[in-house]
Order: C-alpha cells, then sequence, then structure tokens
C-alpha cells in the first residue's frame, strides 16, 4: 500500500496584511517494495500554487518544470494561436531578468531549456546541476509574476512574425501539413476548442494587438493555475522554503473552471478534400472521435491502432502495403483532455485512385474483424507500452513531466501505476469492443489530400459536408477587468540567486569479471526502474576494414543483420 498523508488547506493572513506564504503539505507518496511509483511530496501555497517535489539523489541534477493549465483550447473563434504566441512571449524578457537573458543564464548554469503548447496545457522547463536549483526557481517566477511590463510593442511583433513564419514552416509550405488543421475543423463542431490548431490562423495573428495578448496572460497564468514540479538532488524542506519565497508573494489570478464540451458525433460521413500545393502525392485521412485522456478504453484504443495499423504484422500493413495496394497505411488513437481520435493514413500506390483506396481501407477492416486479434496481438501490445512507460522513468525530467501531466489533466500526481494497469489489462474482447463501438458503428471523417496536379474529381468521394457557424457563440472567458497586480517583496527580486555547493558525481560501483572463454565483463546495479540493460561491444568497425578496401560496408551490413549499431571502432548490440 501507499503512504498518504492528508491534510486540510487552511490560510493564514499576516499582521501586515499580506499573505503568509507558507505552503501546506496536503500529500506524501512512498515507495513500498518493488511497486512501480514516483515518490513526491505535493503542497499547495496560499495563493493556489500546486507545488510537487520528487527527491532522487541518483544524479546532481535538478529538473523544474512549470505547467499552465491553458492551450490553444482556452482560445475562440477570431482569437487562435494566443497561447502558442505567449510561448514566446514568456522568453522575452521580465522585470528582473534582462531581454534573451532567460537563455544565456540557463545555459551558463550549464543547464538546458525550453517550452511546449498544445491544446490543453503550456509548459516550460529547464535541467540544472542541483547547485543551480535556486537560480531557475527565480527566473520562472520572475516570468509568473512580473512579466507584463516587460511586454512591449517591439518584442510584440518580433514575436508575432516569429509565429508567422513558424507557422508558414511547419504549416503551410510544407508537404501534408495542413491535413490536421483540415481535418479538425471538419470533424469537431465550430467553434470546438479542439476544431483549430495551437499555431492558430494568420488572420488571427494578423488581428491580434498586444493589449488582447497581455489580457491572455491576466486570465490564465496565474499561479492557480500552475503546477511547479521541482525533481531530483533536492530536499522538499528546502525547495519549500525557496517556492515560498519566490512564489509565495505573487498574487492569486481569477478562478479557472473546467473546460466541459458535449462529445463529438457524427451524423454521416464526412467528406471533405483541398490541395496540397507540395505534396508529391495524394493521401487519404479518416479521423474518428473517440474518448478523453485517461478514459477507460485509453488502453484499448492504443492495442487496436497497434494491431490495425502499427508494424509489419499490422492488418493495415499486410492487407495493402505487403500487397502493393498502398505505399503507405496506418492508424493511431490521439487522446486530448476533451476528446480524442483514432486516425488512418493511406497514400495509395501510383496507379491507386483515392477512392478506390477508401474502398480498401474498408475491405481490410472487413478482414480484420474476420481475424479478430489475437493473444499474440495483446501480448505484444503489452510488453511494449510497459516497457515505453517504464522506460520513461529512467530520467529526472521524465519521472518531473509524469507528476506534471498527471497533476494537471487529473489532480492526482500518483497515477503511474494505475496507468500502466491499464494498459496491462487490455484483453482481446477489450480490443473488439472498441472496434465496435468507436470505428465500425460511428462515422468518420474523410479527408482527401490531392496535390495541385490532380483534378477535383480525383477525391475519394464529393464533398458532402458545410461547416455551420450560424450557432457558434463566444465563450464567457471572464476578459473585462482584468488588472495586473505585482507581488510585494520584502526582498531584493533584481538580486540574481548565487550558485550553491558543486555537486559531486557519485560513480556507482561496479564489478568485473573475465570468463573462460575471454570475455571482460563489467557491471553494476540499479533498482530505480525494473529493467536491465545489456551492451555488448566487439572489435572491429569501420577501422579494421581500412587495411582492405575491398569489404567496406562489411561491418555496416553485419550490425544491420544483427540488429545494433557500428562505430569506427566497434559494433554495438
Amino acid at each position: 500500500m501507499k503512504q498518504k498523508l492528508f491534510l486540510f488547506i487552511t490560510f493564514i493572513i499576516a499582521v501586515s496584511g499580506g499573505v503568509n506564504a507558507q505552503a501546506k503539505l496536503v500529500e506524501k507518496i512512498t515507495k513500498h517494495g518493488n511497486e512501480i511509483v514516483i515518490t513526491y511530496e505535493k503542497y499547495v501555497l496560499p495563493n493556489g500554487l500546486t507545488l510537487i517535489i520528487h527527491e532522487d539523489h541518483s544524479d546532481p541534477v535538478v529538473h523544474v518544470d512549470v505547467t499552465y493549465h491553458v492551450g490553444s483550447a482556452r482560445e475562440e473563434i477570431g482569437k487562435s494561436g494566443f497561447a502558442h504566441f505567449f510561448e514566446h512571449m514568456m522568453f522575452q524578457g521580465s522585470d528582473h531578468v534582462a531581454d534573451e537573458q532567460h537563455f544565456k543564464i540557463v545555459s551558463d548554469a550549464g543547464g538546458t531549456l525550453n517550452g511546449s503548447t498544445n491544446r490543453d496545457r503550456t509548459n516550460y522547463f529547464e535541467t540544472v546541476p542541483s547547485n543551480q536549483l535556486e537560480k531557475m526557481l527565480w527566473l520562472e517566477a520572475d516570468r509568473m509574476g512580473f512579466l507584463l511590463d516587460a511586454v512591449t510593442q517591439k518584442k510584440f511583433e518580433i514575436q508575432r512574425s516569429t509565429v508567422k513564419n513558424e507557422r508558414g514552416q511547419n504549416y503551410d509550405n510544407r508537404p501534408y501539413g495542413l491535413v490536421s488543421e483540415f481535418v479538425s475543423k471538419n470533424l469537431y463542431p465550430y467553434g470546438h476548442p479542439y476544431s483549430w490548431l495551437t499555431i492558430g490562423y494568420i488572420e488571427d495573428l494578423n488581428r491580434v494587438d498586444v493589449q488582447d495578448l497581455k489580457n491572455f496572460f491576466l486570465r490564465w497564468y496565474g499561479p492557480n493555475n500552475a503546477t511547479l514540479t521541482v525533481g531530483g538532488d533536492v530536499k522538499p524542506a528546502e525547495v519549500v522554503k525557496l517556492v515560498e519565497k519566490y512564489y509565495g508573494p505573487i498574487p492569486r489570478g481569477p478562478e479557472v473552471k473546467p473546460v466541459i464540451v458535449p462529445a463529438t458525433v457524427l451524423e454521416k460521413d464526412r467528406y471533405a478534400y483541398f490541395t496540397d500545393n507540395y505534396a508529391k502525392l495524394p493521401l487519404l485521412v479518416a479521423a474518428y472521435p473517440t474518448v478523453p485522456l485517461y478514459h477507460k478504453d485509453m488502453g484499448a484504443l492504443a492495442c487496436l491502432a497497434q494491431v490495425l495499423g502499427q508494424g509489419k504484422n499490422s492488418v493495415l500493413y499486410q492487407q495493402l502495403i505487403k500487397k502493393q495496394l498502398a505505399l503507405n497505411a496506418s492508424a493511431n488513437s490521439q487522446l486530448s483532455e476533451l476528446s480524442g481520435e483514432f486516425f488512418f493514413q493511406f497514400i495509395p500506390l501510383p496507379g491507386k485512385s483515392l477512392a478506390q483506396m477508401d474502398s480498401l481501407f474498408r475491405n481490410a477492416l472487413d478482414s480484420f474483424e474476420k481475424r479478430g486479434v489475437t493473444d499474440d496481438d495483446v501480448a505484444k501490445f503489452k510488453g511494449g507500452i510497459e516497457a515505453q512507460q517504464i522506460n520513461g522513468l529512467q530520467s529526472v525530467a521524465g519521472k518531473v513531466s509524469q507528476l506534471a501531466a498527471f497533476q494537471t489533466f487529473s489532480g492526482n500526481p500518483n497515477k503511474i501505476a494505475d496507468l500502466i494497469k491499464m494498459y496491462t489489462s487490455v484483453t482481446k474482447e477489450d480490443v473488439m469492443r472498441v472496434y465496435n463501438e468507436y470505428i465500425k458503428s460511428k462515422h468518420g471523417v474523410f479527408v482527401s489530400i490531392l496535390t495541385k496536379s490532380m483534378d477535383a474529381n480525383a477525391v475519394a468521394a464529393a464533398d458532402n459536408y458545410k461547416i455551420d457557424s450560424s450557432h457558434y457563440a463566444a465563450p464567457e472567458y471572464g476578459y473585462n477587468g482584468l488588472k495586473y497586480a505585482k507581488a510585494k517583496d520584502n526582498f531584493n527580486r533584481g538580486k540574481i540567486p548565487g550558485n550553491g555547493p558543486n555537486p559531486t558525481v557519485k560513480v556507482p560501483k561496479f564489478w568485473r569479471k573475465d570468463l573462460p572463454n575471454g570475455i571482460k565483463m563489467i557491471g553494476t546495479e540499479s533498482t530505480e526502474i525494473p529493467t536491465v540493460t545489456i551492451t555488448v561491444t566487439i572489435p572491429g568497425g569501420h577501422l579494421l576494414q581500412a587495411k582492405d578496401t575491398s569489404k567496406i560496408g562489411l561491418a555496416s551490413f553485419f550490425s544491420d543483420m544483427n540488429g545494433c549499431r557500428t562505430t569506427k571502432t566497434g559494433q554495438y548490440y
């Protein structure tokens, strides 16, 4: 059993009239035996900030992640791309951090950093030597509480151009770059939070002004809509003290309520198309609405996607690619906070039309129904997904990212064991049930992507769906009357925190043994995750081939045959 400690959260008002920033422990998870668990302590500050601390002294590094529960799903028609735009603005300086200095400070500290935005959240993260922790907390707190005065019109215009260029590179001017945008707006009702992409539309980016962006920050970037997760070579008590100092005085933001949308239901198969000026081959995409993240059918849908369209043993590979009817045929299940999609993608073999591809796809599904799901299918899925989940816990960054995501989307950081169980308890019957429930008995969106040399008649079927915008009502998110209130401190935030004591690298104990046949062994023990890694190095490689140029490439060929990789001096398995 996992040990849990629950305490009531209280708010203490200081004599001076300000808020005492004392964090309250609300949960503590420890490990017992061989259970799969990410240990942590969870705190909540009076301003609503959730703090999660994972203590791991295996390496002298620390990973800091700040996740704001806001993504493109908090935008609206005519104002798309704000969340992603603000991801860029958050790196442009704040009251106590000069322009472009965030990257420099982290790099000079020997760390790495980045940020990302998706439909449902925006996160910022750094991995640094553990003696740089206070500096990272100071950096993230400064842009949480002291950003807006540093957002100038000039910076705004520079980043607007950057985002527009990013859209051009990754979407507008890239083969198949607009597929997901076109599928989304035809799959979801007009105005649904998932009916546009995180990058936003160019016309919305052109229309937005700096005040719109500031209001978006004031509405969604308060501490009560954020989770700060710190993991690595730290002592929880010291982390709490630093977080109270730098984050505690930041005022609470407006209240944030969950987004609730009805499930998407299609009344018939929808057909649509567009011409891609950069694609060299046509593409057919089929998308079916499914379920939100962490739904009970999450594991079965992932297994179904693997059986249908992932790998050379999949149904679509065997029925379409192996028979030389398609160049590409795949399936994928993607779940997000509000909804999910099950995708199929097909590139027909030259000489095959998209209409034929549509028919062949449906025939492949008929073959799948006759074939069914085998014990080997399920065993292969379980082994792969369990290894994927466990291997993701090898690094402190992986563990911190999982804790942050679990907290943001479920309110419970302690979900890794439940997630693995969800996957490993999948049965053949579950997989066929979700197929019948979400694919066979449901309608989907079928999008034909044509090359610029193709006639419009080359589509899989004629367009039969028109987006209806007549019933759209903009959501009431409450942007009126927002005020920018800065933290009041009893210390100098303008002083960059210094370095802590230099960490020392603890080399793990290892053993050596020479086998009678001459093999030299070296090994070490780690019980952090239940895996074993074996590496075999054989002297050889390209260096030894140099003496006989007639055999150049032999080492690489040998390694490929054995499923390994080759260096100049050896082959590694």
